[in-house]
C-alpha cells in the first residue's frame, strides 16, 4: 500500500523500494475510479510508458528531486503533446507543441505526467466550473465546490489521485482550493519561482503580475518538497527538519478580519470561519506573540483590483464570443471598452496600494487572517447568477486572498479546524517580507498542534 505522504513516496522511489510504473498504475486506477469528481479533463495514455522510461533512467542515474513521481498540471499550462482548453469553448483546443516553463522545470526533476486538471474559464474564478467539462467537485462532499482556479489539482490531491500538485495563484487560486479541500496551499512571492517571471515582472500596462506558481500538498513537508523542485534547489525542505521547526518562536503575529473589499461588499464571517480563525490563533499562541493588527485599506481597492485583474482579457484571441461563459464574456467586454488611460491609471494605483499593504503588514513578522469567510459553496452557486453577482459572491467567500497577490508577497493557508458540516476550515498567514521558509515552519507547527 502506497503512503499518503508525497515526501515518503519520493523517498521510496529514490531508494528503489517501489517503481514509478507501480506508483503510476496506482494513481491511474484511482483517477479512473473517481472520475465522477471531475478533477481530470485529460488523462495521459502514455503515462505508463513515461513511468517505464523513468524506471530505466533510475537504473542509469542520476535522478531528479521528483524522479518517477506522478503529477498533473492545470489545464491552463501547456504540456507538450496534450491539448489545452484554458477552460473555454471559445478558443481552439490545440495540442501543445512545447511545455510551459513550469512543466519543463518539473520534467527536469523527473515527474511522470498523468494528465490535465479542471479549471475555471481562463482561470478567472474561485470555482472550477466551465462549459468544457464537468465541474471539479470536492472529494469531502461532492455536492460542494473544490475551489479555483486550481480546483482540479486540489480535488485530485485530496482524493488521492495525485500525491501533490503544482497550482497557480492570481488572486487566491492555490489557497482557495487548498482551504476548500483541507490541504496546505502556498502562494510564493512574485519572482520566487523563476518560471513565473520568464517574461518579466510587469503586465502590459505596468502593473505587477498577479499570478505566481505555488504548491498544494497534504502537509508542509510535501509543499516544501514541490517548491524546491519548482526552484531547482534544496532550500525549503531542509528548513523543515526538527531543529529549525522547534527554534522558531516568539514571532509577532498580527491578526485582523478586515478586508479591502469592505468598502463595496458586506464581508461577514460564518460562525465556522470565526471559530476556526480563533482556534488557529490559539494554536499560534503556544509559541508566538499574537496581537490585534489595526489595518486600514484603501477604499478604491475593489475597483482598482477588478480593472487590473481583467485587463488581459481584451487580448485573448477569441473567434465566437457567444461561446464564452457569462463571467468571461461580461468582463472581456468591459476590458475591451476600457480606455488605455484607465488601464494605465489602475496599474499605477495598484502599485501604490501594494506599497501601503506592505508598509502596514511589515509592522509584524506575520499577518494572520481567516482563509475563507465560510465553508465551500455548492456546485452552481456562482454560475446561476449574472456576472456582477457571481463576482460579488466570490469576493465574499474569498475576501482575504487577492490582496496578497497585489502586494507580491507570500502567504499560506493551513487547515486548523472542522466545521459543523464536516468540512475543513483554514487560517491564512501572510509574510510581507516574502519569507516562505517562515510560513512553512508555521504551517508545520500548526499541523502538529491541530
Amino acid at each position: 500500500m502506497l503512503t499518503s505522504s508525497a515526501l515518503k513516496l519520493r523517498n521510496q522511489l529514490a531508494a528503489g523500494e517501489v517503481s514509478s510504473r507501480e506508483v503510476t498504475e496506482h494513481y491511474l486506477r484511482r483517477i479512473e475510479r473517481f472520475a465522477s469528481l471531475g478533477a481530470f479533463v485529460h488523462v495521459e495514455q502514455r503515462a505508463l510508458q513515461a513511468a517505464a522510461a523513468a524506471d530505466r533512467q533510475f537504473m542509469r542515474g542520476p535522478i531528479g528531486r521528483l524522479h518517477g513521481m506522478p503529477i498533473a498540471f492545470k489545464d491552463l499550462n501547456e504540456v507538450a503533446g496534450m491539448p489545452t482548453t484554458y477552460g473555454s469553448r471559445a478558443v481552439p483546443h490545440l495540442v501543445a507543441a512545447r511545455d510551459h516553463p513550469l512543466v519543463a522545470r518539473l520534467r527536469a526533476e523527473g515527474v511522470v505526467i498523468t494528465g490535465k486538471t479542471q479549471v475555471p474559464e481562463f482561470g478567472l474564478s474561485s470555482y472550477s466550473e466551465n462549459l468544457v467539462a464537468a465541474p471539479s467537485r470536492n472529494p469531502l462532499n461532492p455536492q460542494l465546490s473544490s475551489g479555483g482556479s486550481s480546483g482540479g489539482q486540489a480535488a485530485a490531491v485530496a482524493a488521492g489521485l495525485l500525491p501533490l500538485a503544482p497550482g497557480s495563484d492570481g488572486g487566491g487560486s492555490v489557497r482557495i482550493p487548498a482551504a476548500a479541500c483541507g490541504l496546505v496551499g502556498l502562494k510564493p512571492a512574485l519572482g520566487r519561482v523563476p518560471a513565473d517571471v520568464a517574461e518579466g515582472y510587469l503586465d502590459g500596462f505596468g502593473a505587477p503580475k498577479l499570478t505566481v506558481t505555488g504548491p498544494l500538498g497534504r502537509d508542509a513537508k510535501d509543499v516544501a518538497l514541490l517548491l524546491d523542485a519548482m526552484l531547482g534547489q534544496d532550500r525549503y525542505l531542509p528548513a523543515l527538519q526538527d531543529g529549525p521547526v522547534d527554534a522558531l518562536r516568539g514571532l509577532r503575529i498580527g491578526y485582523s478580519t478586515h478586508s479591502p473589499f469592505e468598502p463595496v461588499y458586506q464581508i461577514r464571517l460564518s460562525s465556522d470561519a470565526r471559530t476556526a480563525f480563533e482556534r488557529g490563533l490559539r494554536l499560534l499562541e503556544h509559541r508566538h506573540h499574537v496581537m490585534p493588527a489595526d489595518l486600514r485599506y484603501a477604499p478604491d481597492y475593489p475597483e482598482t483590483f477588478a480593472t487590473v485583474w481583467t485587463n488581459g482579457l481584451k487580448d485573448v484571441a477569441i473567434g465566437d464570443e457567444s461561446l464564452l461563459g457569462t463571467l468571461a464574456r461580461n468582463y472581456r467586454r468591459r476590458s475591451r471598452q476600457r480606455s488605455a488611460q484607465v488601464s494605465l491609471g489602475a496599474a499605477t494605483r495598484i502599485k501604490q496600494i501594494a506599497a501601503d499593504f506592505i508598509a502596514q503588514w511589515s509592522a509584524y513578522d506575520v499577518i494572520a487572517t481567516p482563509a475563507m469567510a465560510h465553508t465551500p459553496p455548492p456546485i452552481g452557486y456562482y454560475t446561476r447568477h449574472d456576472a456582477d453577482t457571481d463576482y460579488r459572491l466570490q469576493c465574499q467567500y474569498t475576501p482575504y486572498t487577492s490582496m496578497v497577490n497585489v502586494a507580491g508577497c507570500s502567504a499560506i493557508t493551513v487547515p486548523v479546524a472542522t466545521a459543523a458540516d464536516g468540512m475543513p476550515m483554514s487560517i491564512q498567514l501572510i509574510s510581507a517580507h516574502a519569507n516562505e521558509e517562515k510560513l512553512l515552519i508555521l504551517a508545520h507547527q500548526l499541523l502538529a498542534e491541530a
